[in-house]
């Protein structure tokens, strides 16, 4: 016996039936691709100061130790821990953020832990004093670059005399607070930089202030040649002396930086124009409008005066849609970026120590993608800091680390500056072999410090790079045999490999999938 159903019952079932579907699936999502910021429950704005204490509120929570009955307790915990030391690196961090844990596969840090101890007494233990800012390497330089005078305690969490150190470095922070500024530096989790800086102890106390150095001129003089001058001076033995300044000074240039505040409600329009909706910090170098930059740090004074020092002598430009650089004929060099990344605030002035070096031969801007949305989704944009190249027609991306350095060498492998030699294989026939040079005369690229994977960049692809159409056109439905690479662009294996499937390729029909721009 047949049971009829009318048209709407029918859609209304079958709506409950989506709509069930929908929650479970939205409910497994959740579970699955919860990011590592809601885990820690963090903004993407968050500063490492602001994950630091995120992390260690949860480690106490979460601790196995302190839930000996959850036989959940270790995986769950793995889970926030992998999340703070992704999130707690700046490379890691930008890898993220770009491309999501799949972005990770190279890196596997956070599958070891401390005892709930560590986390108790020996984690961050300055975070949650106002009157001692914790230092990471980026907030190290801006601080010591600043002119302020700073006392910075490089520690280890596991150094007991840092400990008995503590209390009284609390006491002399509240003490001193207007006078100095008071930093410290967990050496545990920036080692580089307390190398460079040399400190081979805990603790160690250091003064910093930018521009001690040249604050008093040395010198010294031979009495043998020089011996009415030391005779005037009623010098007779090897002595050292001090000779304060004289009376006259040497006429020094008066800055010419001005110093000033606008009112935007007075005049909307302006600051309308200029793409300021909210209350910010700018340096204008006396092109108007054209040439200005705007502070995007934290709003503290050391590093409004770091910035300020270094935009006033750098070339970096604040773009919008007005000026932004798409049909330019010269060279420029565009950081696409979002105000709340960290590693996007870390390479600023980064860029500004580059555009110094450059100046004259490539313009430097930054497009706040906060603001410019349309402008970034039309360039593709979808990770910050991306950084770009252009130069006419051409167009170059940026994956290299954040420093100046590393920014001016990838600007060399672009300028077609290059050195041509030879090499005779009869002459040096192991060095040849060692090679694998077989066949003659064999042409090969190498840019400085690079890898094998960059060098053939620059030589005619033999494989072909499919895209899912012709992957079923020509592998699928063709006739030819063939073999794929199918790779991922952040994977490091995977460009180790592409110059070996490259030999390959010049032997038979063979291609290459990215798993990414193909799911």
């Amino acid at each position: 016996m047949g049971v009829w159903l009318n048209k709407d019952d029918y859609a209304g079932d079958l709506k409950r039936v989506i709509l069930c579907f929908l929650i479970v699936y939205m409910a497994v999502v959740a579970d699955t691709d919860q990011d590592f910021y809601s885990l820690l429950g963090v903004s993407k704005t968050a500063s490492s100061r602001e994950i630091r204490q995120a992390f260690k509120k949860l480690a106490l929570k979460l601790h196995p130790d302190k839930n000996p009955n959850n036989p959940n307790a270790h995986s769950d915990f793995l889970k926030i821990n992998r999340a703070y030391e992704v999130l707690k690196d700046e490379d890691l961090r930008k890898k993220y953020d770009k491309y999501g844990e799949k972005g990770l596969a190279d890196n596997q840090e956070g599958g070891q832990y401390e005892s709930w101890n560590y986390y108790r007494y020996d984690f961050g233990i300055y975070d949650d004093d106002p009157e001692i800012i914790t230092l990471d390497r980026r907030e190290f330089d801006a601080a010591v670059n600043s002119g302020e005078l700073w006392f910075v305690n490089f520690y280890s969490a596991g150094c007991s005399h840092c400990h008995d150190l503590a209390p009284t470095w609390r006491d002399f922070a509240k003490e001193v607070d207007g006078l100095l500024r008071i930093g410290a530096v967990n050496c545990g989790d920036d080692r580089m930089l307390c190398r460079m800086k040399g400190v081979n102890s805990y603790p160690s106390l250091f003064i910093f202030r930018s521009g001690m150095d040249g604050l008093v001129n040395v010198g010294w003089m031979d009495c043998a040649t020089q011996a009415n001058l030391c005779t005037s001076l009623d010098i007779t033995t090897s002595s050292t002396a001090y000779f304060p300044p004289g009376a006259t000074l040497n006429n020094k240039e008066k800055s010419n930086v001005l110093i000033g505040k606008f009112d935007c409600s007075s005049a909307p329009n302006i600051c309308s124009n200029l793409y300021v909706f909210q209350p910010c910090l700018a340096v204008f170098k006396g092109q108007g409008t054209k040439e200005y930059e705007i502070h995007h740090g934290k709003k503290i004074l050391y590093d409004i005066l770091a910035f300020a020092k270094e935009s006033v002598h750098s070339h970096v430009t604040t773009l919008g849609p007005q000026n932004f650089p798409a049909n330019d004929k010269e060279p420029w060099l565009v950081d696409f970026f979002a105000p709340w990344c960290p590693p996007c605030r870390a390479l600023l002035p980064e860029l500004r120590k580059a555009s110094k070096h450059l100046y004259g031969q490539l313009k430097f801007g930054t497009l706040d993608c906060t603001v410019h949305e349309g402008l970034c989704n039309m360039y593709n944009i979808q990770a910050y800091p991306t950084t770009v190249v252009f130069n006419q027609s051409n167009v170059h991306e940026y994956e290299g680390h954040h420093s100046a350095e590393q920014i001016l060498e990838f600007i060399e492998t672009l300028t077609g500056l290059i050195n041509v030699g030879s090499i005779d294989c009869q002459q040096y026939h192991s060095f040849c072999a060692e090679e694998n040079v077989r066949r003659y005369p064999e042409i090969r690229f190498f840019p400085p410090k690079s890898n094998k994977a960059y060098q053939y960049q620059f030589l005619p692809q033999a494989s072909i790079d499919l895209t899912p159409q012709a992957f079923n056109e020509k592998v699928l439905q063709g006739k030819n045999h063939w073999v794929i690479d199918f790779y991922a662009p952040w994977c490091g294996p995977c460009q180790n490999f592409a110059p070996e499937f490259e030999l390959l390729a010049r032997s038979g029909c063979v291609g290459t999938m990215d798993r990414l721009a193909s799911p």
